[in-house]
């Protein structure tokens, strides 16, 4: 899932460039609040998480999975926050970088639809040597499975060795999914590949 890489100052310009974007403040339909774009990772990272968008505590420290979900999504890699947070280990690069707000029912709103046009391409070829990306969620599926998915997140998750072995996709570690995690006991094969591939990227690093 990367074709030819950026240099490392290309990199780090890249995303420079993404956490300065206003782009959504300014759309026709603008955030209901100030854009902070949240994205990191350098050109050492052997992992590259694409997931949905940041929520609310993660708007407010500018922290990626800073919250339960990402408590959950820590325990499903096998990996603690020190290691998580290693961007020579692991880049997060959502499908939108900003909080989108809420809906009626008090539920996030979709990613911005500005965000994967502008960025998702260049973010593929700017990783040097990512070796494992993990599609979290619908919307980062949808973008790069495209009609390799299944008819629904369930079903293209249960056939996550179609994917492999470089790419993994997951449902996302809300707690919106407990009882989806209850009704699909099969997912525990998933975790166990899971944590198995990120400690071997993990030994390989060292």
């Amino acid at each position: 899932m990367r074709n030819n890489a950026l240099t490392m100052t290309e990199l780090a310009s890249l995303l420079a460039e993404i956490r300065s974007c206003r782009i959504c403040e300014h759309a026709e339909k603008p955030l209901p609040h100030k854009a902070r774009p949240v994205v990191v990772g350098n050109e050492k990272a052997r992992i590259r998480l694409i997931g949905q968008a940041p929520g609310t505590r993660v708007h407010a420290s500018g922290i990626p999975f800073d919250d339960p979900s990402g408590d959950r999504l820590r325990d499903w890699l096998g990996i603690d926050k020190d290691i998580f947070y290693d961007e020579s280990f692991l880049a997060i690069t959502p499908m939108g970088f900003c909080f989108p707000g809420l809906d009626a029912k008090g539920g996030d709103l979709q990613p911005r639809k500005e965000c994967a046009p502008l960025w998702q391409d260049k973010l593929t070829e700017a990783f040097p040597i990512i070796e494992l990306t993990l599609l979290v969620g619908q919307y980062a599926q949808k973008q790069y499975l495209g009609k390799l998915r299944q008819k629904n997140l369930t079903e293209t998750v249960r056939h996550w060795k179609d994917y492999g072995p470089d790419v993994i996709p997951l449902p996302h570690p809300s707690w919106r999914n407990n009882v989806w995690i209850k009704k699909n006991p099969w997912f525990n094969e998933v975790l166990d590949h899971l944590k198995t591939r990120v400690a071997d990227l993990r030994q390989g690093q060292n």
